[in-house]
């Protein structure tokens, strides 16, 4: 995937250079710099595409802001960095047209500058409905979080917010007002938290009511935050960029309790309560599946002859191999060690084995090569069983038992229990 090229036009030179190099320790990220007006146009008459700028607002050939016309002209999404700030100087800029303004005082300044390039990289693939009964309102907050990069949908109503909803399942924040016709923004938040929780939804409700009960209200029942009408670009994009670092937040620590942190697999843990759930349910249903334990043989010797770090790179090769193999909806999961166990779904006998002796040849075949050029190879043992038990503490035994008789007669191969 090409980088994202990021436009610095400042004329202090360390500043400059500060900011390029620890944007370039973003993988996502390449730079290049100027120290004039002149520089920057050289740049863009090069057919460079900028995904951001950061513009100084008073260069040698530019002392009035210049450099920010010149980059809204050419369509690029621009960030203004000043060394003075009053209400005259901030009034213009957002004037402008531009994403925000940073105020390049100290280091915590510039540090900010890091996280809202990062939080604009990750805004664009964000989709924000916007409810509110006004053309005007809608409008206006729809071209505020465009600037910032933002998929926005507009819905008039709750009840037409809630067909949004429906066909946009990858909507990631609601900003709702409160009065409205048909379902107003109480009753919609009252909707919308029947359906998704806070890990999966941030809303965040609007009003230009006085009554001070009003935010408590929607808080109460499950509004993110809550803003007064009339509020200034800046809030809100704060607000929502809040939000959404929240529910990431929510997000990654699910993550870590779900998945296994070398491989990526899902956790023992974890790998228990999915089971929980779809072994019931594939009863009821009479629905077949196979679960199967795998082990990669002789692990103990990569380790004792490799090191540790070869073992982890042999992990990770060995999981991701086990995830390609799988289906949608399969399980894969590491048990510990070099233990791991998979759940092929709605699969017969025939065809779980079929996968599991094609994947079984497949790992073996697979070249591991290392950092300084030597190629490696590793098996695995595999045992299986069907869901004829009714528990899946019985089948793991199950397949266990079938495991063994693979280690034991002669690994590399695939046992039925």
């Amino acid at each position: 995937m090409p980088k994202e090229k990021i436009l610095i036009v400042e004329d202090n030179k360390a500043l400059s250079k500060l900011i390029a190099k620890k944007m370039e320790n973003n993988p996502h990220f390449h730079v290049d710099v100027a120290y004039t007006l002149a520089m920057a146009q050289e740049l863009l008459d090069q057919g460079n595409n900028y995904f951001i700028a950061l513009l100084d607002l008073n260069l040698p050939d530019a002392p009035d802001g210049e450099v920010v016309d010149m980059m809204i002209e050419n369509k690029v999404p621009s960030i203004v960095l000043t060394g003075t700030m009053d209400a005259e100087i901030r009034n213009a800029i957002l004037k402008k047209n531009v994403i925000d303004y940073v105020y390049k005082g100290n280091i915590d300044d510039v540090n900010y500058i890091f996280s809202l390039i990062e939080r604009l990289h990750k805004n664009r693939g964000i989709k924000i409905l916007v409810v509110d009964d006004s053309m005007v309102v809608r409008a206006q907050i729809k071209e505020m979080l465009k600037q910032q990069m933002f998929t926005v949908l507009v819905a008039a109503h709750g009840e037409e917010a809630l067909v949004f909803l429906e066909d946009n399942p990858d909507i990631k924040l609601v900003l709702t007002d409160y009065t409205m016709p048909v379902i107003n923004g109480l009753e919609l938040t009252r909707e919308i938290r029947k359906r998704y929780n806070k890990n999966e939804i941030s809303i965040i409700a609007t009003t230009a009511s006085s009554n001070e009960l009003i935010d408590a209200q929607f808080l109460k029942i499950g509004a993110n935050d809550f803003i007064h009408k009339p509020f200034s670009k800046e809030g809100l994009t704060c607000r929502i960029n809040n939000s959404l670092d929240t529910l990431e937040y929510g997000l990654q620590f699910k993550y870590i309790a779900h998945h296994d942190f070398l491989t990526g697999l899902y956790n023992r843990r974890y790998f228990f309560d999915l089971m929980e759930e779809y072994g019931p349910s594939a009863k009821a249903k009479n629905e077949f599946f196979a679960v199967a334990m795998i082990d990669i043989d002789n692990f103990k010797i990569i380790n004792d002859t490799y090191g540790y770090s070869i073992g982890d790179v042999v992990l990770k090769e060995v999981s991701e191999g086990l995830q390609k193999s799988l289906k949608k909806d399969d399980i894969a999961a590491r048990f510990g060690g070099e233990e791991f166990c998979i759940v092929l779904k709605n699969s017969t006998q025939k065809s779980a084995l079929e996968h599991l002796i094609k994947l079984t040849n497949s790992i073996a075949q697979h070249k591991i090569i290392l950092s300084d050029g030597k190629v490696l190879t590793v098996t695995i043992s595999t045992g299986v069983t069907f869901n004829g038990i009714l528990h899946i503490d019985e089948m793991l035994k199950e397949a266990d038992l079938a495991l063994y008789k693979a280690k034991k007669n002669g690994k590399n191969r695939v046992e039925l229990a």
